[in-house]
């Protein structure tokens, strides 16, 4: 009811019949009652403010999203409710403000907020009342767009990929036939003219396969394939890869520290990929070493659910602006490096059915862990929340 006719009817209580007064305060107990049940039932968060900013009202929906006690934090004021908003600078009788945020406790959500004024009509007064505070979860919303984004760009790769194939891969071929042909002519020469000129063919062969590794590298990020499964264990594969990479590891200087588990399952694993993408993962970590050599730490864990494998390295880390984009193309921290690398990995570690994560620090180096599902999980049950259950039983509202 608009306050105008409380306040008429405050002036005339002692003219009204007693009976009849009875029967208004019930009116205004129903109706409150039933805005309060409406309120209650929206997925919206709903916050009444007074003109200070002190909380008056605040449903089940802005409780769960901010975690707050309904009961405890009637009376306080917004900025000390909930960190980050600064009610000086929100509050604006004479504006509405819709922002979008992101909060991180009770857990990571993507919110927009709504706060508009509410303003009362006595006769020709139009006085400011309070404020309501409208708050959306777009977190859905915002991975979805997020997910188009990452889809169109694999779309636009794919077809670049398939120009770049045909555009770079055969030139490519028909150069390294040709200079295995002069490779062939040169080993017929007389010693004296042949080291000058095999030093250049040498040269030319490496930037070709280069160019060639290249290319594989960035058709093998983006191109659907089907993993072939076999019985695997992950620690022989682990070991294959290290002595794959142990003569650059000798080279470099580079220690590897191993701490695996005793009773490590068979998994059904597709031996080249997996290498790869533990191969990658290695190459990585010894590239951010110093030049002088350093450590490699590398663990295994195995749960009833998953394995874990854990690479970290003792080097320059990442910084927070590269880490957003770390797992796009063309994203490297190193001069050389095509950024591709850890696009594929978790292209692997996906189709397997797994997950990578990557935690870094800027001078102390990174951690990467891939996680592998012991079991084919088709659908995985949630814990109960209050935010899934639905009561359908009639609530009683106490005004």
């Amino acid at each position: 009811m608009k306050s105008g006719f409380l306040d008429k009817l405050i002036e005339r209580l002692d003219q009204i019949d007693p009976e009849e007064v009875q029967r208004l305060v019930m009116q205004l107990v129903r109706e409150k009652g039933f805005l309060e049940s409406v309120f209650e039932a929206l997925q919206e968060g709903v916050l009444i403010l007074d003109p200070e900013g002190q909380i008056t009202y605040v449903n089940h929906s802005a409780s769960r999203i901010f975690g707050l006690d309904s009961t405890k934090c009637i009376g306080q004021n917004l900025s000390r409710t909930i960190r980050g908003f600064d009610w000086n600078k929100l509050a604006n009788p004479g504006h509405i403000v819709s922002r979008d945020l992101e909060i991180l406790y009770p857990e990571q959500r993507s919110l927009n907020f709504y706060l508009s004024p509410i303003r009362g009509e006595v006769e020709a007064d139009d006085h400011l009342l309070g404020y309501v505070l409208l708050v959306r979860d777009i977190t859905r919303s915002r991975k979805q767009a997020e997910e188009n984004v990452e889809s169109e760009k694999l779309n636009a790769l794919t077809l670049l990929a398939a120009g770049v194939a045909h555009e770079i891969g055969n030139p490519l071929n028909s150069m390294d036939i040709h200079l295995q042909l002069l490779e062939r002519k040169l080993n017929k020469l007389p010693e004296a003219e042949h080291a000058d000129l095999a030093k250049h063919l040498t040269t030319a062969q490496s930037e070709i396969r280069r160019l060639d590794t290249i290319l594989k590298q960035f058709l093998e990020a983006i191109r659907p394939t089907q993993p072939q499964r076999d019985q695997l264990n992950i620690h022989d594969l682990l070991k294959d890869t290290l002595e794959l990479l142990e003569p650059e590891l000798k080279e470099r200087g580079v220690q590897i520290s191993m701490n695996l588990s005793e009773h490590m399952p068979i998994l059904p694993m597709d031996c080249t990929q997996i290498k790869q993408a533990l191969y990658n993962l290695i190459k990585n970590a010894f590239q951010s070493l110093p030049a002088d050599g350093g450590l490699i730490d590398i663990n295994s864990h195995c749960s009833d659910y998953d394995i874990e494998i854990t690479i970290r390295d003792h080097g320059s880390g990442i910084s927070p602006e590269v880490m957003g984009s770390i797992f796009e193309p063309y994203h490297s921290t190193k001069k050389s490096g095509t950024g591709l690398g850890l696009m594929i990995v978790r292209r692997i570690i996906r189709e397997h059915g797994g997950e990578i994560e990557l935690e870094s620090k800027e001078g102390e180096g990174s951690t990467v862990t891939i996680s592998l599902p012991r079991h084919d999980q088709n659908v995985r049950l949630l814990e109960n929340s209050p935010s899934s259950v639905i009561d359908l039983e009639p609530t009683n509202t106490h005004s």
